[in-house]
């Protein structure tokens, strides 16, 4: 079985921030190493403190590199925040021979992407949704039919200059370079997603613990992303005012308490709590439950309203799949389902080997997509083996640098 070069992807999440390696083998992704620090400098999905951003990349990194034995010095990184926006465009040439070639595929997409886009947005993907020969729609690969003119439908997903450039930095600082930067309800999509489901007709719903991401994809394409700014953080938020929590209890409580719907669990259970982060005290956990249950409500309303915009609720035959770590959330994907009137299932990162069992899990779901991005996409590998001699130079270096003091 063919193995592909190691590769490393970097999910700078709001909640978390995730370095993964990974090696390609044949369809399969093999995680080699996980390493995991909370995210103390974004809000939102984007960067609002670069200094502590860069500390929590660093840990993330070093935990990675000392579990796999190899020197990260290149990653492909997840970006998602408010700033994310898509459009349509269409560019037309005419077709230089007698078939469509590589060459006028790339001229009809430039042509696509020759569109006014303000100094403040940075285009981040060109995804191709169709081409058109001579009229004829619905064509996925043109490359080698017959025709005059060659058409190209485009979905273009922009960014934030300056949310961009930070992020990029923060990754620079942490002594990374950023060999692509991808969307992430893309990279999800691409360990959750199988290639019926897309065919079909699917929306992906990644709740991150700042933003939710939306991805409706068809005939096998992305046409559509959004990202709504509400996530995991706001249901925290609500328990740590309704209870009166420290937020780190009220994260606590609402993962092993928490539930979306009213009468899923026994109503007259009792629960403790840490008020003030030192005195117990016992509550029912229904009242958890009347606390989260309109905040869920509110996010599959305005997913609802995206999904109502694109025409997508009349054309997703699979339905919705839910990843991320809000995901997780007990009863979440029952109201889903209710609310939204189509099959709703949890994504998990498939086609995985190396340490699955730890992968396996909604909130890691954009860390395996980018390591599947990194090797579809051919990006540089990963040094192997300069973990170690990388820590004997930079001491040689200290010693040098003390001796001269």
């Amino acid at each position: 079985m063919d193995q592909g070069p190691i590769v490393a992807g970097l999910d700078v999440g709001t909640t978390k921030i995730c370095a993964l390696v990974g090696e390609s083998v044949g369809d399969r992704m093999d995680i080699l190493a996980l390493g995991a620090a909370p995210s103390r400098g974004l809000r939102k999905g984007m960067v609002v403190n670069i200094e502590t951003t860069v500390e929590s990349i660093i840990d993330a990194v070093k935990d990675a590199e000392k579990a796999s034995g190899v020197e990260i010095n290149s990653v492909c990184v997840g970006i998602a925040g408010g700033h994310i926006k898509s459009f349509e465009s269409y560019g037309a040439v005419g077709i230089r021979g007698r078939e469509v070639s590589k060459d006028d595929v790339d001229r009809a997409l430039e042509a696509a992407k020759a569109v006014y886009v303000p100094l403040d947005r940075e285009v981040l993907h060109v995804i191709p949704v169709e081409y058109v020969i001579d009229g004829q729609d619905g064509i996925m690969n043109p490359v080698g039919m017959s025709g005059v003119r060659l058409e190209a439908r485009v979905q273009i997903v922009t960014g934030s200059v300056s949310a961009v450039q930070n992020l990029i930095r923060c990754c620079e600082k942490a002594g990374l370079q950023v060999v692509d930067i991808v969307l992430e309800p893309l990279a999800s999509a691409l360990s959750t997603l199988t290639d019926d489901e897309k065919a079909e007709g699917v929306v992906l719903v990644d709740i991150g613990g700042g933003t939710t991401d939306i991805a409706f994809y068809k005939s096998g394409v992305l046409t559509h992303t959004s990202v709504i700014a509400v996530g995991g953080n706001h249901v925290t938020n609500d328990l740590a005012i309704g209870l009166r929590l420290p937020v780190q209890e009220a994260e606590r409580v609402k993962k092993l308490y928490g539930m979306a719907v009213a009468g899923l669990g026994n109503k007259d259970e009792q629960v403790r709590i840490m008020v003030a982060g030192r005195d117990e005290k016992t509550i029912p956990r229904s009242y958890i439950t009347e606390i989260i249950q309109p905040r869920c409500e509110e996010l599959i309303e305005i997913v609802k309203n995206e999904l109502k915009k694109v025409g997508a609720q009349d054309e997703a035959s699979y339905g919705i799949v839910l990843t991320g770590g809000g995901s997780q959330l007990s009863g979440l994907d029952r109201m889903a389902e209710v609310m939204l009137g189509l099959p709703v299932r949890v994504g998990t990162p498939v086609n995985v080997g190396g340490i699955k069992n730890i992968v396996s899990d909604p909130m890691y779901a954009t860390g395996v997509g980018l390591l599947i991005y990194a090797a579809q996409t051919e990006v540089p590998p990963v040094n192997y083996g300069d973990l170690f001699g990388n820590i004997l130079k930079k001491m040689k270096d200290w010693v040098r640098g003390f001796l001269r003091r």
